[in-house]
């Protein structure tokens, strides 16, 4: 294998398993007769770069002029019919149903070289009406700008419905829009009483912990639980915490968590004689005074964990006014203000005050004896 096109052959050949033999070219008949014979063919040639046409596309730059309204009027069937009746004078009945829109306004509709007005907005035939919605549509003002534009310029019947149909069929106008109105939350009723209804809700995984956040709708005492677990079994068990300490609740509000959804929680409140309502799924505000109470705790937790204030300082909630009662939480609960440390610059006057009541007492007692 001298020849270097044999060679090629033999390395092109060598991943398959084959044995090249040499032929003569005159034994060699395998060759098709008719391919040899090809017949003569008008073979198209490949345009060149320069003469390819990649995009065709008609611009219809010229807007709707009266010139074109004019000619589309006496084309139209019903419009020229309306042109002859203004020129000539209206039917006393109303011919048609197609002719109702106009014939309702034959008082004010008239001609102007060729086209037809009512009042001075011009009637646009069939033909143009879309290029119109598309002039009025350009920059995506919606329905009703559009129509505040349309209205000085040009009508025809079932114009507002066409509008409307226009910007609700428009993608980018859809994509873009503003969301609907949410209708206003109707507010839960402010309890009669202390301790009558209590939201509650878990708070974390925050600070590797979970909490229990116990809220009184009345006066806004927050109960704080440290959380281990979040089962049932845990959540009844501080409840019944809470509940020897301030006694039951009339009612129980909760989101739809498994730990105030399973069977258990249901046996435990129906066993005590509480009411349990779920909050709307998806909607925390439901049930805002829980939510609330959890970002604040949330806040003031995340700040004294940044200051690495001693963990088992009072928590602020029960003696801070606030601003839906203007009272602290415990003078509405427990009727009575509860000591804090800012308590302690009034010392002297709290030794003054305890030493005066001591006095009236001993006075009262005094005249009780006499």
């Amino acid at each position: 294998m001298t020849a270097s096109r044999i060679q090629r052959w033999a390395l092109t050949l060598a991943a398959y398993e084959c044995t090249i033999v040499y032929k003569k070219g005159s034994l060699n008949g395998n060759a098709d007769g008719l391919s040899r014979l090809p017949l003569k063919t008008n073979v198209e040639k490949t345009p060149t770069p320069g003469d390819t046409i990649l995009l065709m596309e008609h611009l219809a730059t010229t807007p709707v002029d009266a010139k074109q309204i004019q000619k589309w009027t006496r084309k139209d069937t019903i419009l020229s019919l309306v042109l002859r009746y203004i020129l000539n004078g209206w039917p006393s009945k109303c011919p048609g149903e197609d002719i109702r829109p106009y014939y309702i306004r034959k008082n004010e509709l008239c001609s102007e070289d060729g086209c037809i007005l009512w009042g001075r907005r011009v009637i646009i035939p069939q033909p143009g009406r879309e290029a119109m919605l598309n002039e009025l549509h350009q920059g995506h003002p919606g329905i009703t700008r559009m129509k505040s534009l349309a209205r000085s310029y040009i009508w025809w019947p079932g114009m507002d419905n066409d509008l409307e149909l226009t910007v609700i069929n428009c993608y980018s106008c859809q994509e873009n829009r503003k969301l609907p109105a949410e209708a206003p939350l109707h507010p839960w009723e402010y309890p009669s009483h202390p301790w009558s209804r209590i939201p509650i809700d878990f708070a974390g995984p925050f600070m590797n912990k979970s909490f229990l956040i116990m809220v009184d709708a009345y006066s806004k005492w927050i109960d704080i639980h440290v959380m281990n677990s979040t089962t049932s079994e845990a959540t009844m068990a501080k409840l019944q915490q809470t509940f020897e300490t301030h006694g039951l609740c009339d009612l129980i509000i909760s989101d739809n968590g498994a730990a105030f959804t399973s069977k258990e929680f249901d046996d435990y409140v129906k066993s005590n004689g509480i009411e349990h309502r779920t909050s709307v799924p998806w909607h925390p505000a439901s049930n805002g005074c829980a939510d609330r109470a959890v970002q604040s705790f949330k806040e003031a937790r995340y700040e004294e964990n940044q200051r690495r204030n001693c963990p088992g300082k009072v928590e602020p909630f029960s003696f801070q006014p606030q601003t839906t009662t203007g009272l602290a939480p415990s003078e509405l609960l427990m009727k009575r203000k509860l000591k804090s440390r800012l308590d302690l610059v009034f010392s002297k006057y709290r030794e003054a005050s305890s030493h005066g009541r001591d006095n009236k007492n001993k006075n009262i007692i005094t005249t009780r004896n006499l």
